[in-house]
């Protein structure tokens, strides 16, 4: 497949993305549909207000669509076009990115039966995707990860969220209880110091470690069915401003074993271990000191390199060839918006209660 069309509705942006790509620009769908050009499939990335109004002509006209997260602006958009596509039998695929993140990938055939989640997304702030709350911006990823893992219907929804730097909710807190007793606790934050992309859950005997910006997972089970993880995976683990924090050589003197953790000041390793925050249990496993738990075995899973968005769209396309159902359907999608809006609605109880509207007003 190739990229013949584009659709930009501001004519200095059509004009260099049609020098850029060597392609016709049309500045709405019904000229590009128009131009009659027998188009396999399209790509919606635009404002989540404006997803249903540009898919659904799309899909009417018998194109596959894959659209940007989330699937829609309301379930009630949403469900229609589950049905265009469903009467026209069209590949609908939402565009959940983290879903084709080569650690979820790796670790996802592997799950048994986790109960309890711990989801982390910050960023800092930017002034993108303001058409939205952080919840339908960032924490939407983790919401569609935690239903795939979970395989239960929610059960009950508690939320709280603050405008701070928007008119729209920039930091939420949210748990959620499952019908079949798992919990996931998630955070998000578009007004962060920092970037963070973590997932952590829980399983019998099991803990994985999801870090989504490095793509890799540490697996801490009970017993000794995991090989141990060497001095060069605790290196290879830490982020680069950790890794930056060590003295020049010292990070290629652990990995290669010539300078062994276990003879180096425990008093020094537990203060670098607390600045990097790292856990004393697996600087312990590394140190082989007496807090090291017996049974416990620390594994780094191989995960296959790979872009997420190339996946994504490689997945997508393969599907359009095969008309086999996309990895992550639409009714996925359909299912964490439902949930993202219920989180929404528990936050604007929330602060009804607590009354916090003035922070809500001050955003207006």
């Amino acid at each position: 497949m190739a990229l013949v069309a584009a659709i930009e509705p501001d004519a200095g942006h059509a004009a260099h993305t049609a020098q850029k790509y060597a392609i016709p620009v049309f500045p709405s769908v019904d000229k590009l549909l128009a131009a009659d050009l027998r188009l396999d499939a399209a790509s919606v990335a635009v404002p989540t207000v404006h997803h249903h109004s540009v898919a659904s002509p799309l899909l009417d006209a018998g194109i596959d669509v894959l659209v940007e997260k989330p699937l829609a602006a309301s379930l009630a958009e949403a469900d229609d076009l589950l049905e265009r596509a469903a009467k026209g039998k069209r590949i609908l695929q939402p565009g959940h990115l983290e879903r084709f993140n080569p650690a979820v990938l790796a670790v996802e055939p592997k799950l048994r039966r986790p109960m309890f989640f711990e989801a982390h997304r910050l960023s800092v702030f930017t002034p993108r995707s303001l058409d939205v709350d952080v919840v339908l911006d960032l924490m939407i990823h983790d919401l569609d990860i935690v239903l795939t893992f979970a395989r239960s219907p929610v059960r009950e929804v508690r939320a709280v969220g603050l405008p701070i730097l928007s008119p729209k909710v920039d930091i939420a807190n949210v748990r959620v209880e499952f019908e079949s007793g798992c919990v996931a606790n998630f955070t998000a934050s578009r007004v962060s110091t920092e970037k963070v992309r973590k997932l952590r859950f829980f399983e019998p005997r099991q803990y994985v470690s999801i870090d989504y910006a490095r793509r890799d997972l540490l697996v801490i089970r009970v017993g000794a069915d995991a090989e141990k993880a060497s001095q060069a995976d605790l290196i290879a683990s830490l982020p680069p401003h950790v890794a930056a924090m060590l003295p020049p050589g010292i990070a290629d003197g652990i990995a290669s074993g010539k300078i062994d953790l276990a003879k180096i000041d425990p008093a020094m390793i537990a203060q670098f271990a607390a600045m990097a925050k790292i856990d004393p249990a697996v600087i312990a496993q590394f140190t082989g000191s007496a807090e090291s738990k017996p049974g416990l075995s620390f594994s780094k899973p191989t995960v296959a390199p790979g872009e997420p968005l190339r996946l994504e769209i490689e997945s997508f396309l393969e599907s359009v060839r095969t008309r086999q159902g996309p990895r992550v359907t639409a009714q996925q999608g359909r299912d964490a918006l439902a949930l993202a809006l219920e989180i929404q609605s528990a936050m604007a109880a929330h602060a009804h209660r607590a009354g916090l509207q003035d922070f809500f007003d001050a955003g207006a």
